[in-house]
């Protein structure tokens, strides 16, 4: 289906406001589920863009928050794929407050639950560390559906300020279904500390499924030398089969008022 991909809300959080793009299909007699992409380090950049549009083009309302917001100096920055911007992402990785990651979160699952376009119903997807503030953002109660791409150091415990997260400790605090995607040649998970978070989950009877394949880090990104276009067709396959089953179907428009609550929207 075609989308609207020219839309963001700035959304208030405890630690400033956050851009967030939305992006959505564009038949407006329609409402959608809700989901909320996580990108990678380097922020909104054209890959993590193009994956919001293939998922708002197979019926969800998407939501794509900057997650480094505080960190930057105004909206809108996307990082470098290269070796500073690298530096500097990682550097925000450990800098941002693990709350305000937290924050963001709930920010951006409160602003989906009202949209317009939307149902309702939640899901949450990330990639690389999104694939870990995916997992952590389905620790709220309100998200039905996680998918998390080879989502970095919640075996090491590492994220935020202080390095020293509790991922691990909450992961009894998923109620929905989670699906974990791994790349067996990512050298930012190894299979030591992949086995440690399929243990975690495991022990807490989380319904979830695992998948390993035979990909590298960033495997899902359309643009460097690691992309996979062929383990990414049939990861973005399986990511929507979840969010359609778990999900539900797009419902006829009703008036839900307006989703302006904490934001101020604009289109671009």
């Amino acid at each position: 289906m075609t989308i609207t991909d020219n839309e963001h809300a700035d959304l208030t959080t405890p630690y400033g406001s956050m851009r967030t793009y939305i992006l959505r299909p564009a038949d407006q007699t329609r409402r959608y589920p809700g989901v909320v992409l996580f990108s990678e380090i380097f922020q909104v950049t054209g890959p993590i863009h193009r994956t919001a549009a293939l998922l708002a083009g197979h019926g969800f309302v998407v939501a794509v928050p900057e997650v480094f917001h505080e960190l930057e100096s105004q909206p809108g920055v996307v990082i470098p794929y290269d070796t500073a911007g690298a530096d500097r992402g990682n550097r925000h990785k450990v800098a941002k407050e693990l709350a305000s990651y937290d924050a963001d979160a709930r920010a951006a699952l409160d602003y989906l639950k009202t949209h317009p376009a939307c149902t309702g119903r939640l899901g949450t997807v990330g990639i690389c560390i999104g694939g870990h503030l995916a997992f952590r953002a389905a620790m709220n109660a309100d998200v039905e559906a996680a998918v998390c791409f080879y989502a970095t150091d919640i075996h090491k415990r590492s994220l935020a300020k202080g390095m020293n997260d509790n991922s691990l400790d909450r992961v009894k605090e998923i109620k929905g279904e989670i699906m974990m995607i791994w790349g067996r040649q990512d050298p930012h998970v190894p299979r030591e500390g992949r086995r440690l978070v399929y243990d975690a989950m495991a022990d807490a009877n989380l319904n979830f499924t695992w998948h390993e394949f035979n990909g590298q880090h960033a495997f899902l990104r359309d643009e460097g030398h690691r992309y996979d276009p062929e383990l990414a067709h049939l990861c973005y396959g399986m990511t929507v089969s979840l969010f359609r089953r778990r999900l539900g179907p797009e419902m006829a428009a009703v008036d839900k008022g307006s989703a302006t609550a904490g934001a101020s929207i604009s289109t671009h």
